[in-house]
């Protein structure tokens, strides 16, 4: 069976829903949404959970609550496209024709790609504050500990918002010096770039956090494999190529990710660096081969650091682009490459990174120098943003 929408978006997450419901109200009429999983997270508390500072119930509503009014839910998962057909194939089998396509199915986690880590997830001493099922179980290991070797990873590539993998770091810091015990727990910071960050102002303020809490910074490192029933992680220095194997009390690890396997083949993928992500131009955000098919978010080959505040502002840009295409007009608007992270550096303080696709300050206040430590910045990232994204993010206001 066969079915057609105007407009057929990939993806359920912030993205699609969000993007669904600008298109809704610029007047598109035959609109549906792909997407498997009955529940949508609001993935930028979870670090919050992993550092004892939400609840996990804050994270998650049912899919069907969010789903804009009027827009059609295939609760089923995209398994392949044909650009040429304007086909989509469902992992049922069911194919769906489209006028134009949005593909922003996110990132994939790629947990098997180092050896042990899908075991360590399953071991008592190992955790994620990636996924959703281990969140609470980070917190609840980091809360525990006395003493010993704590370690916190982040992959290369490209991951979802690269500061949330060090937020639970600081919050678990903050809470042992609380109980009188930092200074009995090493605690190791395992970073795949040069520097902790990579803007230089905010780069000092993170390094200040850094030397204050007594973290080892590991820099040009990535874990490769691990060792769940030693509790032995092997770190690489990336431009020495020496290995060195380091015990743990606790490892919080964020497993590499890509874009989504049904992508990788796909005609819709751009080759070389950006190898399966979406092959877009990274402006007006439509595909660069095929006119009617466009991508934002995650899965999207823009240069941009993924997340959600480049997020919202690609969605403007491609609601806008694409209802003037379908009326024969040009694409005019430009995303510029803004995007945004927030990093949780104590239990009442954030230190807010907005910047450019060159890691240039793009301050969307330029008074005010947000990259200082504040407990402003914690308000509006832990209270009020989460009810920004329910309230307005997803219905296509804000």
């Amino acid at each position: 069976m066969q079915t057609r929408h105007d407009v057929l978006i990939v993806g359920g997450g912030n993205a699609g829903i969000s993007l669904a419901a600008r298109l809704k109200r610029y007047g598109v009429k035959s609109l549906a949404v792909i997407e498997p999983n009955d529940r949508h997270y609001f993935q930028p508390l979870f670090s919050h959970v992993a550092g004892g500072r939400a609840d996990l119930a804050e994270t998650v509503r049912t899919q069907k609550s969010v789903m804009p009014r009027g827009v059609h839910w295939i609760h089923d998962g995209a398994a392949s496209v044909d650009p040429d057909a304007r086909l989509v194939t469902l992992r049922s089998g069911r194919q769906i024709a489209y006028g134009h396509l949005v593909v922003c199915p996110g990132l994939q986690l790629d947990w098997d790609s180092i050896p042990g880590l899908p075991a360590a997830m399953d071991s008592p001493h190992a955790s994620s504050h990636y996924e959703y099922s281990l969140v609470e179980k980070t917190w609840s290991l980091l809360s525990a500990v006395t003493s010993g070797t704590v370690i916190f990873t982040m992959p290369s590539g490209p991951i979802k918002c690269g500061g949330a993998a060090q937020k639970p770091m600081y919050l678990a810091c903050d809470y042992w010096r609380d109980n009188g015990v930092l200074q009995d727990i090493r605690v190791v910071m395992v970073q795949p770039y040069p520097t902790v960050f990579g803007m230089p102002q905010v780069d000092a303020e993170l390094n200040r956090k850094i030397a204050d809490y007594g973290i080892e910074l590991w820099t040009d490192s990535e874990l490769v494999s691990v060792d769940p029933h030693n509790r032995r992680a092997t770190i690489r220095n990336n431009s020495s190529g020496d290995v060195q194997d380091l015990a743990y009390e606790v490892l919080n690890a964020v497993p590499p990710q890509s874009a989504p396997d049904c992508l990788k083949n796909s005609p819709l993928a751009a080759t070389g660096t950006a190898a399966g992500f979406v092959d877009v131009d990274p402006q007006t955000l439509r595909h660069v081969r095929y006119p009617n098919v466009w991508s934002l978010g995650d899965a999207a080959g823009t240069d941009n650091s993924k997340s959600g505040g480049a997020l919202r502002e690609q969605a403007k840009v491609l609601a806008k682009n694409l209802v003037a295409a379908r009326d024969g007009k040009p694409a005019t608007k430009h995303y510029d490459g803004y995007s945004v992270c927030p990093f949780t550096v104590s239990k009442n303080t954030v230190v807010f990174a907005e910047f450019d696709a060159d890691y240039r300050p793009q301050p969307s206040i330029p008074m005010v120098p947000l990259f200082k430590e504040m407990r402003a910045s914690w308000v509006m990232d832990r209270d009020i943003f989460p009810q920004i994204y329910w309230r307005l993010i997803l219905k296509g206001r804000a």
